[in-house]
């Protein structure tokens, strides 16, 4: 019986060592979060999110590019605005069942403060826009696939080899909230959106 009983307080023991290894462990996401290093997110199986306060945002974002419709683009078209980035290419699984839902929230702020920029990291721009017109997508994108500088202006703000990623920019340009992985219900991003148009206002 004596036996019995160390045996298990050994088995005890070793399953409480195991748990308290485990939650020791680096969570990566959680450094990145605390350190407000601004570097992005690898992404994981799934859905995260974050948002950065204030204090800890890093300089502005600043990108030129083509859009789908062969017109120029630039972070300076949004200045004083909540910008959303939505990182995305036409056959992404995660893309199509999402596209709706950032549609949504688009709409939700319309005449506001807020504009929506979806980046293709793939397609050329007539698959672009065919694309947004199956799927009802009402705003434009730019297009990264043969740009190399709009693809530098965003690789520390995001992990662009994780699709889809979406990003909102606060009013001055910074990294203010990171999603990676698909949109589960628009109102996740609208809720974000609200916190940063109150921002300053």
């Amino acid at each position: 019986m004596r036996r019995f009983l160390t045996d298990a307080g050994s088995i005890a023991a070793a399953v409480a060592l195991v748990v308290g290894l485990s939650a020791c462990a680096e969570d990566p996401l959680a450094a990145q979060y605390r350190e407000g290093d601004n570097k992005g997110y690898i992404a994981a199986n799934g859905f995260q999110t974050t948002e950065i306060p204030p204090e800890n945002r890093g300089d502005p974002v600043e990108f030129t590019g083509s859009l789908d419709n062969g017109s120029a683009v630039s972070s300076a078209d949004f200045a004083g605005k909540v910008l959303v980035v939505n990182f995305w290419y036409a056959t992404c699984g995660p893309c199509i069942i999402e596209a709706p839902r950032l549609e949504q929230a688009y709409q939700t702020f319309q005449g506001q403060d807020v504009a929506f920029l979806g980046i293709n990291t793939y397609d050329q721009p007539a698959t672009a826009l065919s694309f947004a017109r199956d799927h009802g997508v009402s705003y434009s994108s730019a297009m990264a696939v043969g740009d190399a500088q709009l693809k530098l202006a965003f690789t520390d703000a995001a992990p662009l080899n994780a699709t889809p990623t979406t990003l909102v920019l606060d009013k001055q340009g910074r990294v203010a909230a990171r999603i990676v992985g698909e949109l589960p219900e628009a109102s996740i991003l609208e809720s974000i959106v609200r916190t940063l148009v109150a921002e300053n206002a």
